[in-house]
Protein backbone atom coordinates (compact mmCIF):
# COMPACT_ATOMS: atom_id res chain seq x y z
CA UNK A 1 0.00 0.00 0.00
CA UNK A 2 1.08 3.34 -1.19
CA UNK A 3 2.25 5.72 2.00
CA UNK A 4 0.02 8.80 1.19
CA UNK A 5 -2.88 6.31 1.46
CA UNK A 6 -4.14 5.23 5.33
CA UNK A 7 -6.09 2.08 5.70
CA UNK A 8 -8.89 1.49 7.78
CA UNK A 9 -8.63 1.48 11.40
CA UNK A 10 -9.65 -2.00 11.42
CA UNK A 11 -6.93 -3.07 9.01
CA UNK A 12 -2.88 -3.77 8.62
CA UNK A 13 -1.33 -3.42 5.81
CA UNK A 14 0.31 -6.67 4.85
CA UNK A 15 3.50 -6.89 2.56
CA UNK A 16 4.71 -10.79 1.83
CA UNK A 17 8.30 -10.55 0.77
CA UNK A 18 10.47 -12.85 -1.63
CA UNK A 19 14.07 -12.00 -2.09
CA UNK A 20 12.96 -11.19 -6.35
CA UNK A 21 9.41 -9.21 -5.79
CA UNK A 22 6.78 -8.28 -3.47
CA UNK A 23 4.46 -11.20 -3.78
CA UNK A 24 1.40 -9.57 -1.75
CA UNK A 25 0.47 -6.09 -0.41
CA UNK A 26 -3.18 -5.82 0.46
CA UNK A 27 -5.03 -4.89 3.31
CA UNK A 28 -6.24 -7.51 6.19
CA UNK A 29 -8.08 -7.48 9.31
CA UNK A 30 -6.31 -10.92 11.04
CA UNK A 31 -2.96 -12.73 10.41
CA UNK A 32 -2.88 -16.19 11.75
CA UNK A 33 0.47 -17.19 11.20
CA UNK A 34 3.07 -20.11 12.88
CA UNK A 35 6.65 -18.84 14.73
CA UNK A 36 9.35 -21.21 16.63
CA UNK A 37 6.97 -21.62 20.37
CA UNK A 38 3.38 -21.43 18.16
CA UNK A 39 0.71 -20.62 16.18
CA UNK A 40 -0.26 -16.60 17.30
CA UNK A 41 -2.68 -14.35 15.81
CA UNK A 42 -2.48 -10.43 15.02
CA UNK A 43 -5.07 -7.91 15.10
CA UNK A 44 -4.39 -3.95 13.81
CA UNK A 45 -4.43 -2.94 17.70
CA UNK A 46 -1.79 -5.36 18.95
CA UNK A 47 1.55 -4.42 19.75
CA UNK A 48 4.33 -3.99 17.30
CA UNK A 49 5.53 -7.89 17.16
CA UNK A 50 8.71 -10.00 15.38
CA UNK A 51 8.46 -13.36 15.10
CA UNK A 52 10.80 -16.52 13.23
CA UNK A 53 8.17 -17.96 11.13
CA UNK A 54 8.32 -21.54 10.40
CA UNK A 55 7.75 -23.82 7.10
CA UNK A 56 3.93 -23.38 6.81
CA UNK A 57 1.07 -21.88 6.13
CA UNK A 58 -0.60 -18.75 7.66
CA UNK A 59 -4.05 -17.43 6.66
CA UNK A 60 -5.03 -13.82 6.54
CA UNK A 61 -8.25 -12.35 6.14
CA UNK A 62 -9.33 -9.56 3.64
CA UNK A 63 -11.45 -6.80 4.84
CA UNK A 64 -14.38 -8.36 3.50
CA UNK A 65 -13.52 -11.13 6.14
CA UNK A 66 -12.68 -13.11 2.74
CA UNK A 67 -9.86 -15.75 4.29
CA UNK A 68 -6.53 -15.78 2.27
CA UNK A 69 -3.70 -18.28 2.63
CA UNK A 70 0.24 -17.98 2.06
CA UNK A 71 2.76 -20.80 2.47
CA UNK A 72 6.30 -19.32 3.16
CA UNK A 73 9.57 -21.24 3.76
CA UNK A 74 10.89 -19.96 7.08
CA UNK A 75 11.05 -15.89 7.08
CA UNK A 76 10.64 -12.85 9.54
CA UNK A 77 7.51 -11.06 10.35
CA UNK A 78 7.88 -7.70 11.56
CA UNK A 79 4.86 -5.79 12.81
CA UNK A 80 5.13 -2.18 13.17
CA UNK A 81 1.94 0.27 13.82
CA UNK A 82 -0.64 -0.92 11.16
CA UNK A 83 2.39 -2.44 8.83
CA UNK A 84 3.08 -6.07 8.29
CA UNK A 85 5.95 -7.51 6.48
CA UNK A 86 6.82 -10.97 5.96
CA UNK A 87 10.49 -11.45 4.38
CA UNK A 88 10.43 -15.22 3.36
CA UNK A 89 13.01 -16.92 1.02
CA UNK A 90 9.83 -18.38 -0.91
CA UNK A 91 6.56 -17.94 -1.27
CA UNK A 92 3.09 -18.71 -3.03
CA UNK A 93 -0.26 -17.62 -2.24
CA UNK A 94 -3.71 -19.07 -2.97
CA UNK A 95 -7.30 -19.97 -1.57
CA UNK A 96 -6.84 -24.02 -1.42
CA UNK A 97 -5.03 -25.17 1.86
CA UNK A 98 -5.00 -28.69 0.89
CA UNK A 99 -3.02 -27.11 -1.89
CA UNK A 100 -0.60 -25.12 -0.36
CA UNK A 101 -0.16 -27.48 2.39
CA UNK A 102 1.07 -30.54 -0.18
CA UNK A 103 3.05 -27.51 -1.49
CA UNK A 104 4.79 -27.40 1.52
CA UNK A 105 5.15 -30.58 2.15
CA UNK A 106 7.01 -31.54 -1.23
CA UNK A 107 9.12 -28.22 -1.47
CA UNK A 108 9.79 -26.15 1.41
CA UNK A 109 10.26 -29.11 4.59
CA UNK A 110 12.72 -31.31 1.89
CA UNK A 111 15.96 -31.18 3.63
CA UNK A 112 19.12 -32.19 1.66
CA UNK A 113 21.34 -35.27 3.43
CA UNK A 114 23.96 -32.42 4.66
CA UNK A 115 21.38 -30.67 6.47
CA UNK A 116 20.09 -33.63 8.12
CA UNK A 117 23.18 -35.28 9.43
CA UNK A 118 24.20 -31.72 11.01
CA UNK A 119 20.89 -31.52 12.37
CA UNK A 120 21.31 -34.79 14.15
CA UNK A 121 24.92 -34.27 14.69
CA UNK A 122 23.87 -30.88 16.74
CA UNK A 123 21.13 -32.79 18.54
CA UNK A 124 23.98 -35.33 19.83
CA UNK A 125 25.93 -32.48 21.26
CA UNK A 126 23.23 -30.94 22.52
CA UNK A 127 21.80 -33.78 24.45
CA UNK A 128 25.53 -34.57 25.49
CA UNK A 129 26.30 -31.24 26.82
CA UNK A 130 22.85 -31.51 28.98
CA UNK A 131 24.14 -34.56 30.14
CA UNK A 132 27.49 -33.32 31.50
CA UNK A 133 25.47 -30.32 33.16
CA UNK A 134 23.68 -32.94 34.93
CA UNK A 135 26.40 -34.42 36.40
CA UNK A 136 28.81 -31.26 36.73
CA UNK A 137 25.20 -30.54 39.26
CA UNK A 138 25.41 -34.11 40.80
CA UNK A 139 29.05 -33.89 41.81
CA UNK A 140 29.00 -29.90 43.11
CA UNK A 141 25.57 -30.78 44.81
CA UNK A 142 25.57 -34.65 45.75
Amino acid sequence: MSPDRKSPPDTMNLRLLLPTEVLLEQPVSKIVAEAENGEFCLLPRHIDFVAALVPGVLSFYTEEGEEHFAAVDRGILVKCGRDVSISTPQGVTGTDITELQALIEERFLELDEHERKARSALARLEAGALRRFLDLKEEFHG
